[in-house]
């Protein structure tokens, strides 16, 4: 079994209710008091951490409105727009990442992020944060991967788009580079992603293949995605979060409301905790209820030597009496000594 591990206070691992991630990506709206009021929402749903992401649309791309470097997709939530206005807009300005993690500690939440660059790194180093997020989309950037993970810190990798060979390779270059606490988020890719494309049953299996604990990046809509990878072993679960959808932003639209972020809290915790073991017959809290099934109870008054009948003798609530399976080893036989009606059945009445 894989050992537990730790982030800030929250411990990982098997059997546990999953760390809750609360993304914020863009939806701050380019407001920090906004931001603010998301992390208090999170913390107020139940969420254990808050995430950023630290970019700009400098270390993200080139100021192009053209070719590649332009959304021309129509089924995309970006489309009409470039990458570098996208970024211009989604991202967090680095200035508020230090207010935005001082309200987390002030309130117990992990505070973190996901740096695209090397700068970004050297920057939430500064900060202190207590670990790391590779997003999918540079999960192949191999540098990106050592350069965090030389921080010795717990990292956090979704592994949207990538291949077993991709992240063979990344899986060994974290660990070459110093990471010890490594959990890897099964993730599609899409924005929103379908449940048909999500494939869950990746989770155990990813956690077999590469030894390190597994956990969830869920785009799709609601939460029965994440509930599900919690029964399956999910040990994070990684959703991004809105004050409400109707507000706008580059993410709201496949990002949770308070109130379902507060029903993923519980229902991932419950799913956990159902999970159990393998067991058959009465558990302990179970063995209170074994008299409410149906036995065998003589339903007349009777005499000592009257004969029992399937007039005189049925299964019925409640179960203090022989089983029902014994009916027929029953009739035809006396009884011994008086019954009224509402005796159960045993053996030595007979």
């Amino acid at each position: 079994m894989l050992r537990d591990l730790k982030i800030g206070s929250f411990v990982l691992g098997a059997g546990r209710p999953p760390l809750v991630i609360a993304e914020m990506s863009g939806n701050h709206n380019g407001s920090l008091d906004r931001a603010l009021e998301i992390v208090e929402m999170a913390a107020k749903a139940g969420a254990h951490a808050l995430k950023l992401q630290t970019y700009t649309a400098d270390t993200m791309t080139i100021d192009l409105s053209e070719r590649e470097f332009f959304i021309s997709d129509p089924n995309s939530l970006w489309n009409g727009t470039s990458l570098y206005k996208l970024y211009e807009q989604a991202h967090t300005p680095w200035a508020w990442h230090r207010p935005i993690f001082e309200r987390c500690r002030q309130i117990g939440m992990i505070g973190f992020s996901t740096p695209f660059d090397a700068t970004a790194v050297d920057f939430l180093e500064d900060l202190g944060v207590p670990c790391y997020k590779i997003a999918s989309f540079e999960n192949i950037d191999i540098p990106l991967v050592r350069k965090v993970a030389s921080t010795g810190k717990p990292m956090i990798i979704s592994t949207g788009l990538a291949s077993v060979a991709e992240l063979g390779a990344t899986v060994q270059a974290a660990r070459e580079a110093g990471a010890q606490d490594l959990v890897l988020l099964k993730c599609t890719s899409a924005y929103p992603a379908s449940p048909e494309n999500s494939n869950l049953n990746t989770i155990p299996h990813m956690r077999e293949l590469f030894g390190c604990h597994v956990g969830l990046s869920d785009h799709t809509m609601g939460i029965g995605a994440a509930v599900a990878s919690a029964a399956l072993g999910a040990v994070a679960i990684e959703k991004h979060v809105t004050l409400r959808r109707a507000d706008g932003g580059v993410d709201s639209a496949f990002s949770l409301e308070p109130e379902e972020l507060a029903a993923l809290v519980v229902e991932t915790k419950r799913a956990v905790e159902a999970m159990g073991g393998v067991s058959y017959g009465p558990t302990e809290v179970e063995r209170k209820s074994l008299v409410y099934r149906r036995s065998l109870y003589i339903v007349a008054d009777l005499k000592a030597g009257d004969v029992l009948t399937k007039d005189n003798v049925r299964a019925i609530r409640p179960g203090l009496g022989l089983p029902p399976g014994d009916l027929d080893r029953v009739l035809g036989r006396r009884i011994n000594r008086d019954a009224p009606r509402g005796t159960p059945l045993s053996w030595d009445l007979l």
